[in-house]
């Protein structure tokens, strides 16, 4: 059976001891980062109404964007990237290409990790 170094347990149980004694906003935060950084299969859609009109597949993440000169105003729309899933299967097919999109604040649209 193979030793763990000591060191290594100490930086586990000290992070482990950190994250824990944050508050859950802070922990939100830093999962958000992370996935910042990593990324998420995600999927976005768009409705009109009860009805999808647009789905977007493999998206990352979306950013509110942010003003030119006011860099901490926020703008009323997101964007990302994602796949436009033309006939709405939940399936890149040949053809469907990577795409920028803008999501106004008015709209009615849910992101969530993709399932499959």
């Amino acid at each position: 059976m193979r030793k763990i170094a000591r060191p290594a347990v100490a930086v586990t149980v000290a992070l482990a001891l950190l994250v824990g004694a944050c508050t859950q906003e802070q922990q939100n935060k830093l999962g958000r980062d992370i996935q910042n950084w990593t990324g998420t299969n995600g999927v976005l859609e768009v409705y009109a109404g009860d009805k999808v009109v647009r789905r977007f597949l493999r998206v990352d993440k979306l950013s509110t964007a942010l003003g030119t000169e006011d860099r901490a105003q926020a703008r009323a729309y997101r964007f990302g990237y994602g796949v436009l899933d033309e006939n709405l299967n939940f399936v890149v097919d040949p053809g469907e290409k990577k795409v920028y999109f803008e999501v106004g604040d008015h709209a009615n649209y849910v992101f969530f990790e993709s399932p499959r």
